[in-house]
């Protein structure tokens, strides 16, 4: 099994306060009075923090199945799942003398499996017997995959709460660096320790499963259909 990472990069626009759609932030066009807070350092933000509003869910997936032209091994199939995480970010813009500061009131992330693609061997005819009976046997791997995703549930939610929690005010110059701003506050959320950790777990428990499948596995199935 081989595992992918699809992050997608959000598009950032100077703004007052920014709302997240699909991935693409878009303004809220809004106007704000001038800061009464009087004497307030430029990079004075931590007043601001917030603990962000965060939901997780699950991509839709696809699966896909190829006879790729290279051989492979005859009674076996294999399948390659594509992991990606996307966080999308609510932030908002709390104007202060000089600037403004960039706070993370909420992300919308979206974690897990979006592509299964079962390669069997070129030689097993679509539908015939061997073709069958392997594509089986990799439903039970992508099945795996799915339920430990569904069992880790918990695990994502309270990784991504965490590290959306220690995500920072940041200070931004009137016009400039709220696309820094946006990044970094993505960069804290990939790169978090909990975050790190999950996905190893994850990785973990898919590789045990995936294990106990495929010594339970029969080959003598395969080889019955390729006698017939």
């Amino acid at each position: 099994m081989c595992y992918g990472c699809r992050l997608k990069k959000i598009n950032m626009r100077l703004l007052k306060k920014v709302l997240i759609v699909t991935g693409r932030i878009y303004l809220c066009s809004m106007l704000y009075a001038l800061c009464s807070v009087c004497g307030l350092a430029a990079n004075d933000c931590v007043q601001y923090k917030k603990n962000p509003n965060v939901a997780v869910r699950f991509p839709e997936w696809e699966k896909s199945v190829v006879r790729p032209l290279a051989p492979m091994d005859l009674l076996h199939g294999n399948v390659v799942a594509t992991f990606a995480e996307e966080y999308s970010l609510v932030v908002e813009a709390d104007p202060v003398p000089g600037g403004f500061c960039v706070v993370l009131s909420g992300v919308d992330a979206s974690v897990g499996y979006t592509d299964f693609l079962v390669q069997i061997d070129s030689r097993h005819a679509p539908a015939s017997c061997a073709y069958n009976v392997i594509l089986e046997h990799e439903d039970l791997h992508i099945a795996a995959h799915l339920s430990v995703m569904d069992d880790f549930a918990g695990d994502i939610k309270r990784a991504v709460a965490a590290a959306a929690n220690s995500v920072m005010p940041i200070f931004v110059s009137e016009g400039d660096g709220f696309d820094d701003a946006l990044d970094i506050m993505q960069m804290g959320l990939y790169s978090h320790p909990d975050i790190v950790l999950m996905k190893q777990k994850i990785d973990a428990e898919n590789a045990m499963r995936n294990k106990q499948i495929d010594m339970r596995a029969d080959d003598r199935r395969v080889k019955k259909c390729l006698m017939d």
